[in-house]
């Protein structure tokens, strides 16, 4: 059994916590929260100790790993001393608010040998890692476009300060929404090298970004368009689309469908000549405990796994959140 303790219990800690408990290889030994309200709950009706300080928590329950869900302003002196005492680290995302501290944590895990890994879910949805591997296996010839899109109605009206309208704290479309189009971007085709244009939309917040639009170019050369927008109400919930198009092939794929046109016949097993579509359904690998979608929990059973040795730690890791950090301060360089 791997023991694990969580910092910070809001709706990601509290959806982290709920898995947990729930996976047979995880003993859960604490939970910290700064808010007393939240600890007592948890005490009341949960098996494991509460805490508000984490380092008093860390000190007593000597976890094998930590999750950490605080806002990300936190994050880098976190997940710093966690380092430091050699315990593996989950994050949430977006990694760090500057790549310069990331560099130092990636430097430190590396030194401590922890496993460690940050959650931009995307990549443990079975539409997204079936458009991975036809990238990968050439189908699509020459790539030489893409689009990343996400659309919904997070922010439809002017209203009361929350995180999400600090940037501080981590809020705005471009930290919390645009990263994972970003991150998906940078995991299907390669990291995000240079921005050649940017616009960061304020429609109803004051204080940051509703919309983000921008002009990318990967490592690889392979340029596109990121178009994200909290703000659309058009959109029951927000919807991430991806669009990959090559000169033997395109693919369409969002969290629920993929469609693949391939040019030539028998370019790619189990797909035929024009357009395919495949469902979620079909490319779901399943989990033990679901809650709000098989992805939050496959990739916390990828941590526990990675932790345990069973698997690589190759998959979100600080060094690929910090690809996409960085394409972040790209971003918002360019829109100045």
């Amino acid at each position: 059994m791997i023991k694990v303790a969580l910092i910070g219990a809001g709706k990601m800690g509290i959806s982290h916590l709920s898995i947990l408990g729930a996976h047979p290889d995880v003993d859960l030994v604490g939970a910290c929260d700064t808010s007393k309200m939240i600890t007592d709950f948890l005490s009341r009706y949960g098996k494991f100790n509460c805490f508000t300080d984490y380092q008093k928590m860390v000190d007593e329950t000597k976890p094998d790993a930590v999750f950490v869900a605080v806002p990300t302003k936190f994050h880098y002196p976190v997940i710093k001393y966690l380092l430091e005492k050699k315990i593996n680290v989950f994050a949430e995302k977006p990694f760090c608010l500057n790549a310069e501290q990331g560099l130092e944590l990636i430097a430190l895990a590396g030194k401590q040998q922890v496993v460690n890994q940050v959650g931009y879910h995307n990549k443990f949805i079975g539409t997204f890692s079936e458009v991975r591997k036809i990238v990968n296996s050439g189908a699509l010839g020459e790539i030489y476009h893409f689009v990343g899109e996400a659309y919904g109605p997070v922010v439809i009206k002017a209203k009361s300060e929350t995180w999400r309208s600090d940037p501080s704290e981590g809020g705005g479309c471009l930290l919390d929404y645009a990263s994972h189009v970003i991150d998906l971007i940078n995991d299907l085709l390669a990291p995000v090298n240079s921005v050649k244009g940017s616009l960061l939309k304020s429609i109803f917040s004051k204080n940051v970004e509703d919309a983000v639009y921008a002009l990318l170019e990967l490592s690889n050369g392979v340029s596109g368009v990121l178009s994200v927008n909290w703000s659309d109400e058009t959109y029951r919930k927000m919807s991430t689309t991806v669009t990959i198009v090559g000169t033997k092939g395109k693919i369409v794929s969002d969290a629920n469908e993929l469609r693949v046109f391939l040019k030539d016949a028998n370019s790619l097993k189990g797909y035929s000549k024009g357009w395919n579509v495949k469902y979620i359904t079909d490319l779901t690998e399943p989990v033990d405990f679901y809650l709000r979608g098989e992805e939050y929990s496959a990739q916390v059973d990828y941590f526990v796994k990675a932790v345990a040795g069973k698997v690589p730690n190759s998959i979100n890791t600080f060094q690929s959140a910090w690809y996409t950090d960085n394409a972040i301060e790209l971003i918002k360089k360019s829109s100045k």
